[in-house]
């Protein structure tokens, strides 16, 4: 008799906020708009994460602060910087076989477009995320069956 039990692995793509104009992209700061994208949708997620969650971030300045924001250090890791691949990230936070923890990774287009295409449609379409917009992705093994579920797609000009 199959397991009924829910087993998840969850995913959070968070594209970084709007960053300043001003300076080489690597190094621009969140903009004031983007220090409140980043701190109203890290409100939001902080009333629906578990106890147990994971924040990797790219290294480029504005994904560092927009992760940031959840008031953890995030793992930074080259393989989620600009020119990323939706593999890169999948392998990254090991979907789909990591369970019990939500991982949250903050980074760039099209790369997490393509994540939450890949994932949903099965397909390589390109999906567009706005600068401090967030896609929560489940996958879900119950009774024998996996589906992947879109738990979530927030804008922060929505909160």
């Amino acid at each position: 008799m199959p397991d009924p039990v829910d087993r998840r692995m969850e995913l959070v793509l968070w594209r970084h906020a709007e960053p300043e104009d001003a300076l080489r992209d690597a190094e621009r700061p969140l903009s004031p708009r983007g220090l409140r994208q980043a701190a109203r949708v890290a409100a939001w997620l902080e009333q629906r994460l578990p106890a147990k969650y994971a924040v990797y971030a790219s290294p480029v300045r504005s994904a560092r602060q927009t992760a940031e924001a959840l008031g953890v250090e995030p793992l930074v890791s080259e393989r989620l910087g600009p020119g990323a691949t939706a593999s890169d990230v999948l392998e990254l936070v090991d979907w789909p076989n990591r369970r019990g923890t939500v991982a949250i990774v903050v980074g760039h287009q099209p790369t997490l477009g393509r994540v939450a295409a890949q994932l949903v449609t099965g397909s390589s379409v390109d999906l567009s995320i706005r600068k401090g917009g967030l896609w929560w992705i489940a996958r879900r093994d119950r009774e024998g069956k996996t589906s992947v579920i879109v738990r979530a797609v927030v804008s922060p000009d929505f909160l």
